[in-house]
């Protein structure tokens, strides 16, 4: 990575405005009107995008129909589309510190982990698609006498894939890459706070040599441009990682209009179980600590409830205390920052309101503070609850800030009980060396995603998602292109005797 001198020239030459991406080039909102990005460490605007109308979302999806049709990207051989997904994460890696700096200045994350997770997650699963565009195999029932039946995938057509602010490219990229692999065109709203760096991924897409018009950024309120994509009659697909009211909004617009799939990754609560006989304790608190902490707490899989076996309690308590305490809290830019400012003054609000909530109703703050670090700078320290119950808000409802529960339990029957007590399933983590436990507890708890002695694991090949209100479908791996395809069979009677 750069150093540190080299990050700040990066930050203070990003464009005082960018355009939406339409047809391969800059293009603003027919209205004129533009919106501005704040930098949740300094305060400043320090850019604006344009904010789409109802009339600009039909024009630029209307586009999008008519490359689909017109086939340059969805009727081109598998092996070419290939080729410039992979010329595409080759340019996003060789920008990989501008990328970076852009997410940093959008949502505060520290510049560091914007370039080691954001852009590494990102460029890792566009080239495992790019890699097997050519490698997907039609079906052909055997045993039929009489006739030949052959199961084919193709293209919805326009995919609109809505993305939220937590992680910006490499969500929009899981979303990006297998639709995009799949041979259709994809209309991408950014969450309005990161469209610049959505806007940059799309301008390297061009670079690389996706056709004209494949790939469009449509920028502005979400009110205004999701509520259109839901329910405009030309999208085949929404797409869709975000808070759980908005998804079932989708839902429901996909209903008002053309029926079309909605695939939802919506909130979560994760359950992170420590069982005294975990393998290695120190590693199991140090993990405990990254799992609510990373990226400021603002991901939905978050290990936001910790359940501890009651011989190790206090142990664990205390070891993840020390932990937190220690993190470096403060500039993103600089590469030594652990925890970056939240990513708005309204999260900010809403953190600091969870925590208090905490404290009403009777929970222990063991370390943190109910109030912000930094006014100014929407700075706020990781808070550890104890004396908690699975009544209390904060125990409840996502926070997407840095906040844990942290609740005894004696029997693995509680334990799981415990677990389950949610209405989302997205994530869970086990720690314990009893292999039967290990199945009994991974097969018990309904979640998308159970990790055992580990956190957040998973390769591009492996499936993530969700279930209750945590949303439905899959991202990564070929489950992924279920979404994005159609099934066709083409049955095809043979001659007598043939």
């Amino acid at each position: 990575m750069a150093g540190e001198e080299r990050l700040r020239a990066l930050a203070a030459a990003v464009p005082a405005s960018f355009g939406m991406w339409e047809g391969g080039g800059w293009s603003k909102a027919s209205s004129g009107e533009t919106l501005p990005l704040r930098d949740p460490w300094s305060g400043e605007h320090f850019t604006t995008v344009p904010a789409a109308g109802l009339v600009d979302v039909a024009r630029i999806v209307g586009e999008a129909q008519a490359v689909f049709e017109g086939g340059s990207w969805s009727r081109l051989a598998p092996t070419a589309r290939g080729r410039i997904l992979l010329a595409w994460a080759d340019l996003i890696e060789r920008n990989a510190d501008e990328l970076a700096v852009l997410v940093s200045r959008e949502m505060g994350k520290p510049v560091q982990q914007a370039r080691d997770f954001e852009v590494v997650s990102a460029v890792r699963n566009l080239r495992w698609y790019g890699q097997l565009a050519d490698k997907l195999m039609d079906d052909s029932p055997r045993g039929l006498q009489d006739a030949v039946a052959l199961v084919t995938r193709e293209p919805l057509g326009v995919v609109a894939a809505i993305t939220p602010w937590n992680f910006p490219l490499n969500l929009a990229m899981l979303k990006l890459a297998p639709a995009l692999m799949a041979g259709n065109s994809v209309v991408l709203k950014p969450a309005l706070q990161t469209s610049a760096s959505s806007l940059r991924l799309a301008e390297l897409s061009s670079e690389a040599g996706l056709p004209d018009g494949v790939l469009q950024v449509v920028t502005g309120r979400g009110s205004t441009v999701g509520s259109a994509l839901g329910r405009h009659h030309g999208v085949s697909c929404v797409t869709f990682t975000g808070s759980t009211e908005i998804g079932l909004q989708l839902l429901g617009y996909a209903a008002e209009s053309n029926g079309k799939t909605v695939s939802l990754e919506l909130g979560g609560k994760s359950p992170n179980v420590i069982f005294a006989d975990a393998p290695d304790l120190e590693r199991a608190i140090d993990t405990a600590a990254w799992a609510f902490t990373f990226n400021t707490g603002q991901m939905c899989t978050a290990g936001s409830r910790l359940f501890v076996e009651r011989s190790v309690y206090d142990q664990v308590v205390e070891g993840l205390c020390a932990r937190v305490s220690v993190l470096s809290i403060g500039d993103p830019l600089d590469p030594g920052t652990d925890l970056g400012p939240l990513s708005s003054r309204t999260q900010r609000d809403t953190v600091l309101e969870y925590i208090q909530s905490g404290l009403r109703d009777g929970a222990t703050l063991r370390t943190g503070s109910e109030h912000a670090l930094d006014e100014a700078r929407s700075l706020v320290a990781p808070a550890v609850f104890t004396g908690t119950t699975t009544s209390m808000q904060i125990a409840r409802e996502e926070i997407f800030g840095p906040v844990v529960c942290v609740q005894p339990f004696r029997e693995e029957s509680e334990a799981l009980r415990l677990a389950n007590d949610t209405v989302y399933g997205l994530g869970a983590s086990v720690w314990t060396c009893d292999v039967s436990r290990i199945h009994r507890m991974a097969r018990g708890i309904n979640a998308g995603n159970v990790w055992v002695n580990s956190y957040e694991e998973g390769v591009p090949s492996t499936p993530f998602a969700g279930r209750k209100l945590s949303g439905n479908g899959a991202d990564k791996g070929t489950y992924a292109l279920d979404k994005y395809c159609q099934l066709k069979t083409t049955w095809i009677a043979l001659e007598p005797g043939s």
